[in-house]
């Protein structure tokens, strides 16, 4: 199942932010939590953790553009199976 993150609110009156760096590639495995991407917007520079686990399937936004906040970041390919199991199996 493919999930697709977009940039989330990352502070009031924040619209947008430019991507700094991936901190992960395509195909490689993230955990639920583990920091993806550095976005620095006019208030801050933040690491956006993943909300699930899977592994890293596309990127959206590539470095030194602009990413807005609600549109697509990246996406994550999870199963069933990762989404179920106990933390102590990931």
């Amino acid at each position: 199942m493919i999930k697709t993150i977009n940039l989330p609110d990352i502070g009031e009156g924040v619209v947008e932010g430019e991507v700094i760096s991936w901190l992960k590639k395509v195909g490689e495995k993230v955990l639920q939590d583990e920091p993806v991407v550095t976005v620095m917007t006019d208030k801050a520079t933040v690491e956006l953790p993943s909300p699930y686990p899977g592994v890293l399937s596309k990127i959206y936004v590539d470095e030194g553009a602009i990413a807005i906040k609600g549109k697509p970041l990246y996406s994550i390919e999870t199963s069933e199976y990762i989404e179920n199991a106990p933390e102590e199996i990931i």
